[in-house]
């Protein structure tokens, strides 16, 4: 008889085999559509530390056209509105030079390969030194970018010309394109009043999804009750629409060697103290950061008390993400 050991290794060679043959010729169907669909000379598949989070896959390329690059994928039926929106966050903070995120270069069309989309961005070496002063500078900053948008534009309507269409201040609420916070959907309608955006694209919308989902009964009396206070909490304050990552949590900043970087966003044009919700929510920020954005930006009276109500939406936004 042959020995036991021998005999196992038999069996599992196979089967083990078999599941690397099946990865090795996915992996090269991915880069032939990804080469295709990016209109690549060549493509080489590089090494990434992870493969993904809970939301997509992930792959690192090196390229000749784009240098290295980094593609997420998702098979999720609303995986293009989700690169979509993660696309034109990217653009939009890129456009304003405040802060570093990698380069957005392309929402792919549908694969033929497990009916993927992918978002192909420019990949970053983030194993840089923290630099949380400089990381709270650049945030404060974007902060601050239309406001100093809309006064430049104050200055110019009465010059000829004006200025040109990509330095035009944003004057409303919202996003000119749907995004997402994991698989929630971020209504961002253009609204003059911040207050009723926040109360009704935001907390409104994610509540009524638990509700459907969980039929919490507490839920349905509490949140009535809120709605009418929600108010009190903006009285004498003065809100400007900024343009915000949106989900600046601990795992969606890092460091290149060059400084702070960050990235998975979903942007919006809203209130800047909106950001600390979830910023505040898990941690991960040294007190640097803080000192060096409330340098350029001030706490005002209520901000710990409205910092709380915008870390509602994401604890009920992670509540819904573990109803899925």
């Amino acid at each position: 008889m042959w020995p036991l050991r021998s005999v196992m290794k038999i069996k599992l060679s196979v089967p083990c085999f078999a599941v690397s043959l099946s990865r090795a010729l996915q992996s090269g169907r991915v880069m032939e559509a990804i080469k295709s669909e990016l209109n690549l000379g060549t493509i080489k598949e590089l090494p990434l530390r992870f493969s993904g989070g809970c939301i997509n896959r992930a792959k690192a390329y090196s390229t000749d056209e784009y240098g290295d690059i980094f593609v997420k994928f998702n098979d999720n039926e609303k995986a293009q509105e989700i690169f979509d929106g993660e696309f034109a966050s990217l653009q939009a903070l890129l456009n304003t030079n405040a802060i570093r995120v990698p380069k957005p270069i392309k929402v792919a069309a549908r694969f033929s390969i497990d009916g993927d989309f992918c978002l192909a961005m420019e990949l970053l070496d983030m194993h840089g030194p923290s630099d949380y002063e400089k990381l709270g500078t650049s945030i404060a900053k974007l902060h601050l970018h239309n406001q100093f948008l809309m006064e430049a534009n104050k200055k110019t309507q009465s010059t000829i010309g004006g200025i040109d269409k990509q330095s035009e201040p944003i004057e409303k609420f919202g996003f000119s394109v749907l995004t997402y916070s994991g698989y929630c959907p971020l209504i961002n309608d253009w609204s003059d009043n911040w207050v009723e955006f926040y109360s009704r694209n935001r907390l409104k919308k994610v509540i009524d999804i638990v509700l459907e989902k969980t039929g919490d009964r507490e839920l349905l009396t509490l949140w009535p009750r809120l709605e009418r206070k929600i108010p009190e909490y903006f009285k004498n304050c003065d809100i400007y629409p900024c343009l915000l990552h949106g989900d600046l949590w601990s795992g969606n900043y890092s460091f290149t060697k060059d400084g702070p970087v960050v990235f998975d966003p979903a942007s919006f044009y809203g209130h800047s103290e909106y950001e600390f919700g979830i910023l505040t929510m898990f941690g991960g920020f040294h007190q640097s950061f803080h000192t060096a954005y409330h340098k350029l930006i001030p706490q005002t009276t209520g901000f710990t008390e409205r910092v709380l109500l915008y870390q509602l939406f994401h604890h009920l936004n992670h509540w819904l993400y573990f109803l899925f």
